[in-house]
């Protein structure tokens, strides 16, 4: 009966670890606020929730177009657009680096997002929410093609168990989360995650992190740091008494003077 019982523990762990999103944001940021986002998701989601490519853009062409130039737009340094497929479906992937969190909501890549970072004493809170806008913006560029107001909800196509989510690289320590899906994983990572069907009706997904303010990187440096300091300081004192206790056996051996 255990070992049943730690076969399916381990079926469900690998089950949940492998959980793919129809539209995703990931970021990996740092304590001064900059970082990297990457964004995943159909053409017809990034139609709905972004208003750029078109809802029946099938190959996924258009859209990875469209939003290249939306975040090149929006400020950010557009580090590399893919188009891949899963399930025989198109998938839109941008990866981006930006200088500042707080001004990424409300931004034109980012009508759907809103994120706070400040500071709280000698902690960071991060907090915000992901939510379908009730109208995008659609791509101005020439020869790109538009989307239709994400208001219309005909375009995009909604299966019943297909998930979105929000998730966080963390730079420092964490103290606390609102309810994060799967709690803290490793690496310090948060996310949060709905149903698509909720997402595409407006459904609001809220998330928020106490973390420190410095990084694990900077923590553990220091401290490595101060254990290198502390050691050298022993030998020192350690080399220092040797040299003391040879300095009187020296001196105590030498013969009288006649």
């Amino acid at each position: 009966m255990s070992l049943r019982l730690a076969a399916v523990l381990l079926l469900v762990a690998g089950l949940r670890g492998c959980l793919a999103y129809e539209y995703e944001h990931e970021f990996w940021l740092r304590v001064d606020g900059s970082g990297t986002v990457y964004v995943t998701g159909r053409p017809d989601l990034w139609a709905a929730f972004k208003g750029v490519g078109v809802y029946a853009d099938e190959s996924g062409e258009a859209t990875r177009d469209a939003a290249r130039a939306l975040f090149e737009r929006s400020g950010l340094r557009v580090n590399r657009v893919l188009l891949t497929h899963r399930r025989g479906r198109a998938y839109v992937f941008v990866s981006a680096d930006f200088d500042d969190v707080n001004r990424l909501s409300g931004s034109p890549a980012f009508p759907d997002l809103a994120l706070r970072l400040e500071r709280r004493g000698e902690r960071l809170r991060l907090e915000g929410g992901w939510q379908r806008p009730p109208a995008a913006s659609p791509s101005t560029n020439p020869g790109h093609a538009t989307a239709s107001p994400v208001g219309s909800r005909a375009g995009a196509t909604v299966g019943p168990d297909e998930l979105v989510a929000v998730r966080f690289h963390l730079p420092s320590k964490i103290y606390e989360h609102a309810n994060a899906a799967d709690g803290v994983e490793r690496g310090n990572i948060v996310g949060w995650r709905q149903g698509l069907a909720d997402a595409i009706g407006g459904r609001r997904l809220d998330f928020a992190v106490l973390m420190d303010e410095r990084s694990i990187l900077f923590s553990t440096m220091a401290l490595f740091g101060t254990s290198v300091v502390l050691a050298l300081a022993i030998l020192a004192t350690a080399f220092a008494l040797v040299a003391r206790r040879g300095r009187k056996t020296a001196g105590g051996s030498e013969p009288p003077v006649r």
